[in-house]
C-alpha cells in the first residue's frame, strides 16, 4: 500500500500571493521512502502520476479554505486515492495523541517530521476517510469549442463537432455496458449529431471506466454527485478498546475511558435495561475491562461483563466517597451514579498505568499500542503479540548453550501448566455459574407463575374498569356531538326564518324585498352569502359605503344583482363611476326610502322602479360621454400621427 503524507511548510491556501508549499512523505508497505518539498501544482501532478492509495493530512484546512475548494480538490484526486484526515472527523484530536497510540514520537516543529508521521499513522489505519460524493457519477460529453457564426464552411464545421460528440458518447456508452453498470442517458440533438450527452451512472467514480478528457472538438467531464454534507468514515473498522465502569441500581450510571485515560462516555438513566446498556457501550467502542466500585462485583455488572467477554476488575476494598472524589476531580458529572461509575473506570485504569508504561517501553514505533495492550491483558506474551501484529513469525532468539536453554524451556513449560490449570479452574467456575443461573431462572419462572395467578382477579377488575372508562368516554363524546348538532339546528332555524321572511316579501307585489349588506367589503358579502344567499335579481341595501373596494363592486355586478341602495352620506364619486362602469345601479336611500328590519327589509316597488329608471337615464348619458371622450381621443391620436407624417414628408 502506498501512502502520501503532507504538511504545510510555508504559505496558506487562503493567501493569493503566498501559495502553500508542502512537505511530502512517501510510505510504501510500512517503509518511509523519503520526504521532498512540493508546491500544490506539483502535488497534483504526483498524485495523478503515482495514484497512491491514501493521501493523509492532519487537517483539511491545509488543502482547502472552504467546502467548495474541498469538493474541487476531491474531484481532482485519482478515483482510487482516498483522502484521510488522521486527526479524526467531527471531533478531532492532536497529531501527537494519534501518534502516541502507535508509540511514534516526532518533532512537532518540523514539517518534514509531521509529514512522515502523518503518512505512517495513516498506513497503520489511523484517521477517517473524507467522503463528499454519493455512489452516483455524472458523465458529461459536450463541445469543447463553439461553432460560432462561421462562413461558407460553417455547416460542415458544426457537423464535424456534433458528430464528434455523438461518436464519443457512443464509445462511453459501450464502456459502461461492457462494465455492466446501470445508467441513465439524456441527449441534446444538434445539426449533424449531438451538442451534449449526459450520463448518470449508479456507481462510485472509481468503478466508472471513463476519465475526464479534453480534445480539439469534444470534452468529457466525469464528476461524482456531491453529498449535502461531508461524511467521515473510520479508516479502520476496529472499534477502540474501553475501560468501563458501571453503577447499577434504580438509576444506572455508565462511564467509559480509553486505554489512555481519556473520557469517552458518561451517562445515567432510570429507564435503562441491560440490552440498552449493552447497545450504548457497543456504540462507544469495545469494552476490554468492566469495573465496579465495590469489592464484590454485582450480579447485573457481571452479566454485562459476560456479554462482552471482558476482563473483570474490582478494587481490593470498596472505594470510599473521599477516594471517588479524588479520582473524579478533573471531570464533571451530574449525579452520584455517574461519579461512582467514573471512579470505578478510573480506578481500573490507574491500576494498569505502570503495566501500560512498561509495554510502551518494550514496543517499538509502528505498532497499535491499544491492540498490544489489549492482547497482553488477555494473557498473550508480548513477543507473540508483536510478531502477530507485524505479520511474521516470532523472531528466533540467539542460540545459547544447551545448559542455559534447558532451564528456559522448563520455566516456559511451568508457565503453560499453570495457565492450563487456571483455564480448568475458570471453566469449572463457569459451569457452576451457569448451573446457578439456570436454577435462578427456574425459581424466577415459579415466582412469575405465582404472581400471574395472584394478579388474575385484579387484572379482570382492571379490564372491567377500563371498559367502563372507555364507554364513559364514548358517551361523553356523543353528548358533545349532540350539543354541537343542537347548536347547528338553532342556527339553521334562524336562517330559515329569515329566508321565509324574504320569501313573503317576494310574494307581495307592492313591496320589493331587500337584503342588508353590513358594508361594501368581501367579508360582508361572504357573510350575507352564507346567511341568506345572494342571487341574480336581488336588491341589496348597505347602510354606509365607507371602506368600499373596487373588487367588491365588480363582484356584485358579476352576480347580477338588480340594484344596490346606499345609505348614509352621499357615496364617493369614484364609487359611483366604478358602479356605472360595471352597470350596477347605485341608488340613494332618499330616493327609495327602504324599511330595514335586521338582516332584511322592504321598499315600495314603484319607488324602486322609478329610481332605477332615473339611474338608467343617467347611465345612457354616462355612456354617451364615454363614447364622446373615446372619439375625441381617437381624433387627437389621428391628428398627431398625421402631423408626424407631414413633417417626415417635408
Amino acid at each position: 500500500m502506498k501512502v502520501f503524507g503532507i504538511d504545510i511548510i510555508k504559505g496558506s491556501v487562503r493567501s493569493r500571493t503566498r501559495r502553500p508549499v508542502y512537505a511530502l512523505a512517501r510510505v510504501e508497505d510500512g517503509e518511509v521512502l523519503g520526504v521532498e518539498e512540493v508546491t500544490g501544482f506539483r502535488l497534483q501532478r504526483l498524485l495523478a502520476a503515482e495514484e497512491p492509495d491514501i493521501l493523509a493530512v492532519d487537517s483539511l484546512q491545509e488543502i482547502a479554505a472552504d467546502q467548495r475548494e474541498l469538493h474541487a480538490f476531491l474531484q481532482s484526486l485519482p478515483p482510487a486515492t482516498k483522502l484521510v484526515q488522521v486527526t479524526g472527523g467531527e471531533r478531532t484530536e492532536s497529531l501527537g495523541k494519534v501518534a502516541a497510540r502507535y508509540n511514534i514520537s516526532f518533532n512537532k516543529f518540523d514539517p518534514n517530521a509531521e509529514a512522515r508521521t502523518t503518512a505512517r499513522v495513516a498506513a497503520l489505519g489511523a484517521g477517517v476517510e473524507v467522503i463528499a460524493f454519493e455512489n452516483t457519477t455524472d458523465i458529461t460529453v459536450s463541445r469543447h469549442r463553439s461553432p460560432g457564426r462561421g462562413g461558407w464552411s460553417q455547416n460542415r464545421y458544426a457537423r464535424k463537432i456534433h458528430g464528434g460528440v455523438l461518436q464519443t458518447a457512443r464509445e462511453i456508452e459501450g464502456r459502461l455496458r461492457g462494465a455492466g453498470l446501470d445508467y441513465e442517458k439524456k441527449e441534446t440533438k444538434a445539426f449533424g449529431g449531438y451538442s451534449r450527452v449526459a450520463f448518470r451512472v449508479r456507481a462510485p467514480r472509481e468503478m466508472v471506466p471513463v476519465h475526464s478528457t479534453r480534445g480539439a472538438d469534444v470534452q468529457v467531464r466525469v464528476a461524482g454527485r456531491q453529498l449535502d454534507r461531508i461524511r467521515f468514515e473510520p479508516l479502520s473498522g476496529r472499534p477502540r478498546y474501553l475501560i468501563v465502569g458501571l453503577d447499577p441500581g434504580t438509576t444506572t450510571g455508565i462511564a467509559a475511558v480509553d486505554l489512555d485515560g481519556n473520557l469517552v462516555l458518561l451517562s445515567s438513566s432510570r429507564q435503562m435495561t441491560m440490552s440498552d446498556i449493552v447497545e450504548e457501550l457497543y456504540r462507544a467502542g469495545k469494552p476490554l475491562i468492566v469495573a465496579s466500585d465495590v469489592r464484590e462485583m454485582p450480579y447485573s455488572v457481571e452479566k454485562i461483563r459476560r456479554a462482552f467477554n471482558a476482563i473483570p476488575y474490582t478494587p481490593k476494598q470498596s472505594l470510599s466517597v473521599e477516594a471517588k472524589y479524588d479520582l473524579t476531580a478533573p471531570f464533571s458529572y451530574t449525579n452520584d451514579h455517574e461519579r461512582d461509575a467514573l471512579s470505578a473506570a478510573l480506578d481500573a485504569y490507574r491500576s494498569l498505568q505502570n503495566k501500560f508504561r512498561n509495554i510502551a517501553k518494550r514496543v517499538g514505533p509502528g505498532y497499535d499500542l491499544d491492540e498490544v495492550r489489549a492482547r497482553v491483558l488477555r494473557g498473550q506474551p508480548l513477543d507473540t503479540v508483536l510478531a502477530d501484529l507485524k505479520g511474521a513469525p516470532a523472531a528466533k532468539k540467539e542460540e545459547a548453550p544447551a545448559a542455559e536453554a534447558e532451564p528456559e524451556r522448563t520455566v516456559e513449560d511451568e508457565r503453560v501448566m499453570a495457565l492450563d490449570g487456571m483455564v480448568k479452574r475458570l471453566r469449572s467456575y463457569v459451569q457452576e455459574l451457569q448451573e446457578e443461573l439456570r436454577e435462578r431462572d427456574r425459581e424466577g419462572e415459579r415466582l412469575r407463575a405465582a404472581v400471574r395467578r395472584a394478579r388474575s382477579a385484579t387484572e379482570r377488575k382492571i379490564r372491567r374498569d377500563a371498559e367502563l372508562a372507555a364507554k364513559d368516554a364514548t358517551i361523553e363524546s356523543l353528548r358533545e356531538q349532540l350539543r354541537g348538532e343542537r347548536r347547528r339546528s338553532r342556527q339553521l332555524k334562524k336562517r330559515l326564518e329569515r329566508m321565509q321572511k324574504v320569501a313573503k316579501l317576494e310574494i307581495s307585489e307592492d313591496y320589493t324585498p331587500l337584503k342588508v349588506l353590513d358594508s361594501l367589503t368581501r367579508e360582508a358579502v361572504r357573510a350575507l352569502q352564507e346567511g341568506i344567499g345572494i342571487a341574480g335579481g336581488d336588491v341589496l341595501y348597505v347602510p354606509r359605503t365607507h371602506g368600499w373596494g373596487r373588487g367588491v363592486v365588480k363582484d356584485l355586478a358579476g352576480t347580477g344583482v338588480r340594484a344596490l341602495i346606499a345609505g348614509g352620506e352621499p357615496p364617493d364619486p369614484n364609487l359611483v363611476r366604478i358602479a356605472r362602469e360595471g352597470d350596477l345601479p347605485l341608488l340613494r336611500e332618499e330616493a327609495v326610502r327602504p324599511d330595514i328590519r335586521g338582516r332584511t327589509g322592504a321598499a315600495l316597488s314603484r319607488a324602486l322602479d322609478e329610481a332605477i329608471a332615473e339611474w338608467e337615464e343617467e347611465q345612457k348619458e354616462f355612456r354617451r360621454e364615454q363614447e364622446a371622450e373615446r372619439l375625441e381621443y381617437l381624433f387627437k391620436e389621428y391628428r398627431s400621427e398625421r402631423e408626424k407624417e407631414v413633417r417626415r414628408g417635408g
